[in-house]
């Protein structure tokens, strides 16, 4: 029995489906429609517009990289709590 289907989630009739071009969209996972690593230095493959933006457009690192976001995010948490545990 397959336990990790927590790790993926498909939304074919999303208007927007699949978001980002891809060569794998049976592959594509939709569960990070909106990337929780939008805020931080993610690793992938990004750029920015001329006022600034964050544009992750051509990104696919959160729709084939599950685990690699959580330990992003985990690293993160520690992070800041490390840095918080030190201004205190």
């Amino acid at each position: 029995m397959d336990t990790t289907r927590y790790k993926f989630f498909q939304h074919r009739d999303c208007e927007f489906f699949p978001c980002h071009p891809t060569p794998d969209p049976d592959g594509f996972n939709c569960l990070m429609c909106y990337c929780p690593l939008y805020f931080l230095d993610c690793g992938g493959n990004y750029t920015f517009t001329e006022k600034g933006i964050k544009d992750c457009s051509v990104c696919l690192y959160p729709h084939y990289n599950y685990d690699g976001v959580v330990q992003k995010l985990i690293a993160a948490g520690e992070k800041a709590g490390k840095q918080n545990r030190e201004e205190e």
